[in-house]
């Protein structure tokens, strides 16, 4: 086992790169697969809003729960997202597109980042 310095250091980094990191990525990732019909992007903002809270939230969790050896947390953090967006998704189907591309960008970045953190640890 490592010394706990080094793993509180290991741990605080994979978090703040998944998080902070997360921010630019997943915003590129969404103007890419973004529809060109303006009309449909507008009401994908309007409806889901900006997001960004709870994109910090989810990839602070997904990469939490790796890091402590639960990856089944991510099925928990996935679906209380989905849960939570299910009634704005229903009323306004163009806005599905950009939560799943958002999620699944978020989702594939912060797994990555908890699952390289652990393999620092050793822990894989």
């Amino acid at each position: 086992m490592s010394e706990p310095w080094v793993v509180v250091l290991v741990a605080v980094g994979a978090l703040a790169v998944s998080v902070a990191a997360g921010s630019w990525l997943v915003p590129l990732v969404l103007r890419h697969a973004e529809s060109t019909e303006v009309s449909a992007r507008a009401e994908a903002l309007a409806v889901l809003g900006n997001g960004t809270w709870i994109g910090l939230l989810e990839r602070f969790a997904i990469t939490g729960t790796i890091l402590v050896g639960y990856p089944e947390g991510v099925a928990v953090v996935v679906a209380v997202k989905a849960l939570g967006r299910l009634p704005e998704l229903r009323e306004h189907p163009v806005a599905g597109e950009r939560f799943v591309v958002g999620s699944l960008a978020s989702l594939v970045w912060s797994a990555g980042v908890g699952l390289a953190g652990r393999a620092l640890l050793g822990g894989l």
